[in-house]
C-alpha cells in the first residue's frame, strides 16, 4: 500500500507515479491521504480497478466511500468500532441518509485524527470507550491541561449524544439487514 500524504509527511504520489508504480503486482493499494476527495475519482477514471483506494483522513471518510474509495484506514476505529464500521457497511449498502446521520454526530470526533497530537488524542477516547488506555511511548508526551480538557470535552460531548445505529450496521451483516 502507498501512502500518499503530501499534507502531514510532505509526500505527494502523482497520478504519473502510479502510472509507473502499476507495473509492480506488489504495489495493491493507495491510502489516499491528500485531503482532496477527487483524487479518489482521479484514481478511478486513470487506473480503473487496478489499484484498492482507501481513505486515510477520518474526516473525510464518508465523502471518500461515496466517491468510490475501497475502504477507510481508520484511526477513530480504535475507540469507535461500531460506529466506523456502521459508516463504512451503510455507505457500501448506498443507505446514505443512515451513514449521514451517524457521520454528522462523528465528525467532531473524526477531527481529532488529523493534529499532531492524533495518537494522544485517540487514547484518550479509547480510554473513555472503555477500549484501550492513555499511555504513549517516547517521544510522545501525555496531554495535560486545557487542551487535555478541551479533548475530553469533544468525546464527552459525543459520548453524551452517541446514536443508536440501525440494526446490522455493525455487526453480523447479511443481505437481508442491508
Amino acid at each position: 500500500m502507498i501512502y500518499n500524504n503530501p499534507v502531514d509527511y510532505k509526500v505527494e504520489v502523482t497520478l504519473d507515479m502510479f502510472e509507473e508504480l502499476a507495473a509492480y503486482e506488489n504495489i495493491q493499494a493507495v491510502k489516499e491521504s491528500t485531503r482532496d476527495i477527487s483524487n479518489v475519482t482521479r484514481m478511478i477514471n486513470r487506473f480503473g480497478e487496478r489499484f484498492k483506494i482507501f481513505t486515510g483522513v477520518d474526516p473525510l471518510a464518508m465523502e471518500s466511500l461515496v466517491m468510490g474509495a475501497d475502504g477507510w484506514v481508520a484511526g477513530l476505529v480504535d475507540a469507535f468500532p461500531k460506529e466506523t464500521v456502521a459508516i463504512y457497511r451503510l455507505v457500501k449498502a448506498k443507505r446514505y441518509d443512515e451513514a449521514l446521520a451517524i457521520y454528522r454526530w462523528f465528525l467532531p470526533v473524526l477531527e481529532l485524527d488529523i493534529h499532531p497530537k492524533l495518537v494522544q488524542y485517540i487514547k484518550l477516547a479509547e480510554v473513555a470507550t472503555g477500549i484501550g488506555t492513555e499511555n504513549v511511548r517516547a517521544p510522545r508526551l501525555p496531554l495535560i491541561g486545557a487542551e487535555r480538557e478541551k479533548v475530553q470535552k469533544i468525546i464527552n460531548d459525543a459520548l453524551a449524544a452517541r446514536p443508536e445505529l440501525p440494526v446490522g450496521s455493525w455487526g453480523k451483516l447479511t443481505e437481508v439487514a442491508l
